[in-house]
């Protein structure tokens, strides 16, 4: 979560920008994620370097030569004489930026990356503003990035907003990748599926002893500890192909897709997978033939979904398995093409999707289970997208192939926060810091990976209770409707009333009352 501290400290950097004459705000948000890559860049190192130092193995490898060890972010901000920090930032940080042999493929998206900071007085203020800001550990920057992104009066126009880290955690743990499993989000906006699924399997794959706690003292800067999974339990290959050639992504918004590879080169990938290309278009075949069907084992997504697309641009091979211009339906449709025979995913729709009477709405939710393994459909509360949007949504879990016989339906009331735009953490530690990962989320990733199908046509299947199940025979009578109250049993209390006649007496007694009163009042006049 963004802290109000934090919150201050952007806005202070954003009002910089603006007095220092910089006044389109996408350029604002480019240039601070910049700075913030910069900065992240010198902070794996760091970790890196520790590792290193206590005889463990490197996550990734050098990110600076002996010879640019002047233009880590560390000594950057040191820098006393302005005009030369400039002349370093933008000759030899942002050229560093575009180095293949740091971020190999990935450079030819960072080839129009600039310093678009001319004053010194700026470039230095900001340096010192973003050296506050708390990037250290988690997916901080992400919420960050949001904050930012708020700014923009155009933020959440086609439907995008970021999905919460809690969220993303809650996917990424019920799906349980595996190494070697290849891990793909056809709308990867910032990154955010990719980078904790790499996280995921690295903490998976590590060893009781192969963590490693290092701290991140930053010259005159508090130390901050940090326990690093080093994934000692996988091969060398097993590690290069996880960063390598596991995770890929797709965006159309090149800014997003800047964002999303800086992400993940954070997180420790050598070379991110990500590509340039709308997933719904017709030309991705022509583009990325390995990618476009039949292609991944696990696809986590929240993709675009308050838009609608002409038939022209939508790839002909999804508009043969359903007729609609809704962006969530051509999602799920073209999520199914991607994943191979037996592959898995966890997308978010909105809750139309689950209801909606269109001819389109019925025909996926009907291939989804006639055609294929509808495993879990998971409401979540109307506020989880606050303040940026207030649709409700559910998670959809579903595997390529197979027949539904029965849908496990589990109902989210509390997220761990409030669902007011101010997203207040709700719950705490023995400590009283804030849980990110509580209320209800951990029952549904317990009651997930307990559930047994044996039980649905017994009486332990109870639709009184947040979870139950649903048999194919009557989601197909119900138009394949898929919201949980369709089938969920709501128990109303009793309440007791008194007889009529002591209602009454109760009724003369307050009025003989009032007018006592009144004339008590008409005595003072």
């Amino acid at each position: 979560m963004v802290t109000g501290a934090v919150k201050h400290k952007i806005d202070n950097l954003w009002q910089e920008f603006w007095q220092g004459g910089i006044a389109n705000p996408a350029t604002v948000i480019e240039q601070i994620t910049y700075l913030m890559f910069a900065r992240l860049l010198d902070l794996n190192e760091i970790k890196d370097e520790k590792i290193e130092r206590i005889g463990g193995k490197r996550r990734t490898k050098p990110r600076f030569k002996p010879e640019q060890q002047h233009i880590r972010w560390s000594n950057l901000r040191h820098e006393a004489d302005p005009e030369k920090l400039v002349r370093i930032v933008r000759d030899e940080v942002f050229t560093h930026f575009k180095d293949a042999s740091l971020v190999g493929d990935f450079s030819d998206y960072m080839k129009d990356a600039r310093l678009a900071i001319d004053k010194p007085s700026l470039l230095m203020k900001a340096l010192e503003i973003v050296s506050q800001l708390p990037l250290e550990s988690g997916d901080s920057k992400g919420d960050l990035y949001e904050y930012v992104l708020s700014k923009l009066s155009t933020a959440g126009i086609n439907g995008q907003f970021r999905t919460p880290r809690h969220i993303i955690r809650l996917m990424v743990e019920l799906i349980n990748p595996n190494k070697g499993e290849s891990i793909c989000d056809p709308s990867c906006g910032t990154g955010g599926f990719l980078s904790s699924s790499f996280q995921f399997i690295e903490h998976k794959y590590t060893s009781k002893e192969g963590f490693v706690e290092v701290d991140l003292e930053d010259a005159d800067e508090k130390s901050d500890k940090v326990l690093i999974a080093t994934g000692d339990l996988l091969s060398d290959a097993e590690l290069v192909k996880l960063k390598n050639d596991s995770l890929f992504g797709f965006d159309f918004d090149a800014t997003m897709l800047r964002i999303s590879g800086m992400n993940m080169l954070m997180h420790g990938t050598d070379a991110p997978n990500i590509r340039y290309q709308d997933s719904l278009a017709h030309n991705f075949i022509d583009k990325y033939p390995g990618f476009e069907k039949d292609a991944f084992d696990i696809i986590l997504a929240n993709p675009p979904f308050k838009g609608s697309l002409d038939e022209d641009t939508v790839n002909p091979s999804i508009l043969r398995l359903v007729k609609t211009k809704k962006t969530e339906l051509l999602f799920i449709v073209q999520i199914l093409r991607m994943l191979k025979l037996g592959g898995r995913s966890a997308t978010i729709v909105p809750s139309g999707t689950l209801f909606g009477s269109s001819k389109a709405h019925q025909e996926v939710r009907r291939i989804l289970i006639e055609d294929h393994q509808l495993d879990a459909v998971i409401e979540l509360p109307r506020g989880v997208f606050k303040p940026y949007a207030g649709v409700e949504t559910a998670i959809l879990m579903f595997t390529k192939g197979g027949k539904t016989d029965q849908v496990w339906f589990y109902q989210v009331d509390d997220d761990g926060f409030t669902l007011d735009d101010k997203r207040t953490p709700l719950h705490f530690d023995d400590s009283n810091r804030p849980l990110d990962f509580s209320g209800d989320l951990p029952k549904v990733l317990a009651a997930f990976k307990t559930r047994d199908f044996s039980h649905a046509n017994t009486e332990r299947n109870d639709r009184k209770e947040n979870s139950f199940f649903v048999s194919n025979e009557e989601l197909a009578a119900n138009n394949y409707d898929l919201t949980v109250s369709q089938y969920q049993e709501v128990i109303y209390p009793e309440v007791e009333y008194d007889p009529p006649e002591v209602i009454l007496d109760q009724l003369e007694a307050l009025e003989a009352e009032i007018q006592s009163d009144l004339k008590a009042l008409r005595s003072m006049l």
